[in-house]
C-alpha cells in the first residue's frame, strides 16, 4: 500500500499563504487522482482539490482561485498551494491517492488560520 507523508501545515493569519507537500512511496502515476481532503471540527471531509492521472485538475468552490493543486511526477509529490487564506480554511489536510476505488491517505497536517 502507498504510504502517503504531508508537511508544511502551520499557523497563519487570515490573508496569508501556506504550501503544502505530499510525497507518495510510489510513482503517483499508478493513480487515476492524487487529491488534498481536508476536515474541520465537527464537520465532514471535503475534497478541496485533484490532480488528475490527465493533466486535468479539479476544484472546491471554496478553493477555486485562492488555492493551486501541482505535482512533480519525477518526485512523487504533490503540492498544494493556498493563497488568501480565511479563518475557515482550518482544518486538518489529508492527501489522498485514488485508484481502483480506493483511497489511500496520509496522516494529515494541520492547518490553522487566525483572524
Amino acid at each position: 500500500q502507498v504510504q502517503l507523508v504531508e508537511s508544511g501545515g502551520g499557523l497563519v493569519q487570515a490573508g496569508g499563504s501556506l504550501g503544502l507537500s505530499c510525497v507518495a512511496s510510489e510513482s503517483i502515476f499508478n493513480f487515476d487522482y492524487m487529491g488534498w481532503y481536508r476536515q474541520a471540527p465537527g464537520k465532514q471531509r471535503e475534497l478541496v482539490a485533484a490532480s488528475l492521472n490527465g493533466g486535468g485538475t479539479h476544484y472546491s468552490d471554496s478553493a477555486k482561485g485562492r488555492f493551486t493543486i501541482s505535482r512533480d511526477n519525477a518526485k512523487n509529490t504533490v503540492f498544494l498551494q493556498m493563497n488568501s487564506l480565511k479563518p475557515e480554511d482550518t482544518a486538518v489536510y489529508s492527501c489522498a491517492a485514488f485508484s481502483r476505488g480506493i483511497h489511500s491517505w496520509g496522516q494529515g497536517t494541520q492547518v490553522t488560520v487566525s483572524s
